[in-house]
């Protein structure tokens, strides 16, 4: 290693000892004969000083702002008084400089890095830059642990990881897909997944009874503050469960991730309420309860979704949730198929923002003809769309359910920043655009010519 410590190891203990140090320029202040600069790397900060004797002071007096060095010295107790307690660990020492090394000079910077509230597009555009920030640091570190501490839960309760295809089929029953064409198969065309859905309910018949994946999604639909083109969820499936199983496994899995990551004591269980009891009492399926619990993270459940919505656009009625879930039983104990239909079919809300979303599924190929029968799909766009889904519930498929939780919008909130741009490393804008990387890019015809696909020119 270049380096023989991180820059939090650096503190009293080590006073005397020679060190070798890496990081980045966070600010340089020259004097005649002295050079202070602030270290910096993603563990910490200390102050190093360099003096006109020492080797390196010339090349040190080119510095500038998040430059790229590397010092060797000896870590002596800062002048009394001169303690710094923004420093950290190394608030009371700093380095004695005797070599300098640049690995890279900074140009001037397009904004100010250490001011939050630069233009977001720029920032976008240099996210490279935004992310050495501690502020980014720390939202991508946050995400991180709650990733890991995540898959480290459903490790402990017996939890299979599975990988499932991102080159899939396209089945627009919700969002629109993104679609791949196909160069081997011209005029074919996969689709991104908007879900996991339909691959972890294949799981469960294929006996895997506990299913957890980190799920990357895609959506191609109008990003908003908490919502992006792709996106990431907890993905989770188990079989011979009822709602409360699910809702119960969710409810621990929170309490961990804010005890491991935040160290707050969640109080379990949530709130819960109907779907029909949240529009009465606040007009809405995702209420903030804040106001009205006082913990600054307020969860609730909502349950009992209507099974099905009326489109006045399409005129044909709709799955609330996915056409997937399971109607509760009406009258008699027979299962209702109309617009007045319930269904096991649950939403998890934090501060208002719906962060989960999950149902008990349709495990009886006869019941879930039913419900495509209700959207107004033909046998043939059945066979068509879910075919292989259709087959595989009549072997032998398990009772199952679960819920996707959507990791970016936890994680914004509970960093408290408000948008999800600012907890997933490299997002798209508001227009759905890498700036960084400027895309959506046209392709070369070559590669249209391989695909087969022509573009209609714009009159």
């Amino acid at each position: 290693m270049i380096r023989s410590h991180k820059l939090d190891e650096i503190d009293g203990k080590i006073e005397g000892e020679k060190v070798e140090l890496c990081g980045w320029a966070d600010s340089v202040r020259i004097l005649r004969s002295v050079i202070f600069i602030v270290l910096r790397d993603r563990y910490g900060k200390v102050q190093t000083v360099i003096s006109s004797k020492k080797q390196g002071f010339d090349e040190a007096k080119k510095l500038t702002q998040e430059s790229c060095i590397y010092i060797k010295g000896t870590v002596k107790k800062r002048p009394e008084g001169q303690e710094n307690p923004e420093m950290g660990n190394s608030s009371k020492v700093e380095i004695e400089t005797e070599k300098l090394e640049i690995f890279n000079l900074c140009p001037p910077l397009p904004f100010d890095i250490k001011n939050k509230n630069s233009d977001e597009e720029t920032r976008l555009k240099h996210r490279f830059l935004d992310l050495r920030t501690q502020r980014m640091q720390k939202n991508i570190i946050l995400r991180g642990d709650v990733i890991n501490s995540t898959i480290e839960f459903f490790n402990k309760q017996d939890f299979v990881y599975f990988e499932t295809p991102e080159l899939g089929k396209s089945t627009p029953e919700g969002a629109r897909d993104f679609v791949v064409p196909s160069r081997n198969h011209k005029g074919k065309f996969y689709a991104l997944p908007q879900s996991p859905q339909l691959f972890k309910q294949l799981s469960q018949i294929s006996g895997f009874d506990k299913y957890i994946q980190i799920a990357k999604c895609f959506r191609d639909e109008d990003t908003r503050k908490d919502r992006q083109p792709e996106f990431t969820q907890i993905d989770v499936e188990m079989s011979f469960v009822e709602e409360e199983d699910v809702i119960s496994i969710t409810e621990k899995l929170m309490k961990h991730l804010f005890k491991k990551t935040l160290n707050i004591d969640l109080k379990i269980p949530f709130k819960r309420m109907t779907y029909d009891e949240a529009m009465k009492k606040y007009g809405r399926d995702d209420p903030d309860l804040r106001k009205e619990t006082r913990e600054k993270f307020s969860f609730c459940w909502i349950v009992d979704f209507p099974a099905f919505e009326y489109s006045e656009e399409e005129k044909r009625y709709k799955s609330t949730h996915h056409p997937f879930t399971l109607p509760i039983p009406g009258e008699k104990g027979k299962l209702d198929f109309n617009e007045n239909s319930k269904s096991y079919a649950y939403d998890l809300v934090l501060n208002g923002s719906e962060i989960g979303g999950g149902s008990i599924r349709a495990h009886n190929s006869e019941i879930q003809e039913k419900i495509f029968d209700v959207l107004g799909l033909s046998k043939k766009e059945v066979k068509e769309k879910f075919g292989f889904l259709m087959d595989a519930l009549k072997y032998g498929s398990p009772p199952h359910g679960g819920i996707a939780l959507g990791m970016d919008r936890l994680v914004q909130l509970m960093a408290e920043e408000e948008t999800i741009r600012d907890v997933i490393p490299f997002p798209k804008n508001k227009e759905a655009k890498d700036l960084m990387l400027n895309a959506p890019s046209e392709i070369s015809k070559d590669q249209l010519d391989e695909l087969g696909i022509n573009l209609k020119q714009n009159k």
